[in-house]
Parts: structure tokens; sequence; C-alpha cells
């Protein structure tokens, strides 16, 4: 629930409304459907599909959800941990800690997470061939702690770590496994080296055809 309350409090979205998202992006990832489809635009990958209402319906990607209660009552009560995401600075360090801890924390992370959206499909390489356009961004991975292995995410994306090479740097990754030592996560999901290297094999294979094509012309 800490977690779940902490993520509130980035004022994203309320948990159900952002999971929903989420998985309708994988579902239909870089296809007309996809809520922040890059086939509109950079832009609109980044930032202009919320002034369209592409939130998905909660009820057609994530009903699981709905009988999970710690998830419904933090979803329930979204407006309150935005307004603490707010006064917590302000009580801290007033106007300054508001300006600070507030507003500016909101909008720097807002453009990290926006920057997974729209550089993460744009820019960088791709370490596994699967079908969008998905991208590991070492910039985006830096400053949205991790998630800019986004390639990565797409090709496993029931793995708890996208940072799935050695020198992938994952800050959230590492506070998973850190939880997961400690006793208070189970479950955690990683991803099988065989499948790991399918994909691979797959991007090595494609990446030949291209070159051979290249040259025959």
């Amino acid at each position: 629930m800490i977690l779940l309350i902490l993520g509130s409090m980035a004022v994203a979205a309320p948990p159900l409304a952002w999971a929903a998202t989420h998985l309708k992006h994988h579902a239909c990832s870089d296809r007309e459907d996809d809520p922040h489809s890059p086939l509109e635009g950079l832009f609109h990958s980044h930032l202009g599909w919320l002034f369209k209402d592409r939130f998905a319906d909660p009820a057609g990607y994530c009903h699981h959800l709905a009988t999970d209660k710690v998830v419904m009552l933090v979803d329930r009560f979204f407006p309150l941990w935005a307004f603490l995401s707010l006064l917590v600075p302000w009580a801290i360090g007033g106007w300054s800690g508001l300006l600070w801890g507030g507003f500016v924390r909101i909008f720097l992370g807002h453009h990290a997470m926006f920057s997974v959206n729209s550089l993460g499909h744009a820019f960088g390489k791709r370490d596994f061939e699967i079908d969008d356009c998905s991208r590991n961004d070492w910039l985006v991975a830096l400053l949205a702690f991790g998630e800019g292995w986004h390639n990565n995410h797409h090709a496993f994306p029931r793995s708890a770590f996208h940072g799935l090479r050695w020198w992938q740097l994952d800050p959230a990754g590492y506070l998973i496994w850190g939880l997961e030592r400690l006793g208070l996560v189970s479950g955690v999901s990683r991803v099988d080296p065989a499948a790991m290297a399918r994909l691979s094999a797959r991007l090595a294979g494609s990446t030949v055809k291209a070159h051979t094509k290249l040259v025959a012309r």
C-alpha cells in the first residue's frame, strides 16, 4: 500500500486508470489504438495524448484490480494523495518547498515518464526483435530510474527488472531486489535466459537479412 500511495503522489493518474492505460499500450503498442501512439507524432506520444482523453477503461483492461481492496482504497482517495504531495513539501519547506518539492518535482517526474512513451519508441537500440518500435535509451533510463530500457520491458513485460544486462542501470529494479531480500515482497518475476537468447537470435537474424538485401542492391 505504501508504494502504491507514493506512486499516486507522483500525480500521474489514479492507479486503476494508469494500469489500464499501460496495459492497453502493451496490447496495441505503436498501432492505431495505442493511447500514446507515435504514429500521431512525437509530441502526441509525449504529451498531446493527455489532452485527448486517451486513458483506457479499467473495466476493459484491468478489471481484476477492481477486486483488490488495497488498490481500490488507494484509487478512491487519489485526490487526497495528490493534495498531500503538495502539502508535505510546503509543511517542510514553506513556499520554497512547495515550489521545488511540489511543482518542480511533479513537472520533472512527468516529463521523465512521458519520455519513456515518446523517446522510448523513437530513439535508441533494440536488443530484442518484437512487434513494436520500443527502444532502449540509456539517457531515458537514467532519468526514469531504469524505465528507459523500454525494449527490454516490451520484450518481457512481466519482468520486475528492466535492466537485463549487468551494465544497464536500473534503480527501480534494485529497489525491488532489496525489498525481496528483506522479505517484504515475493513472487518477483525474472526473465528466463533461454527466452532472452531466442529473442536476441531473432534480432541477429533480422539484421543479417537486412544487410544481405542492402548488399544485393
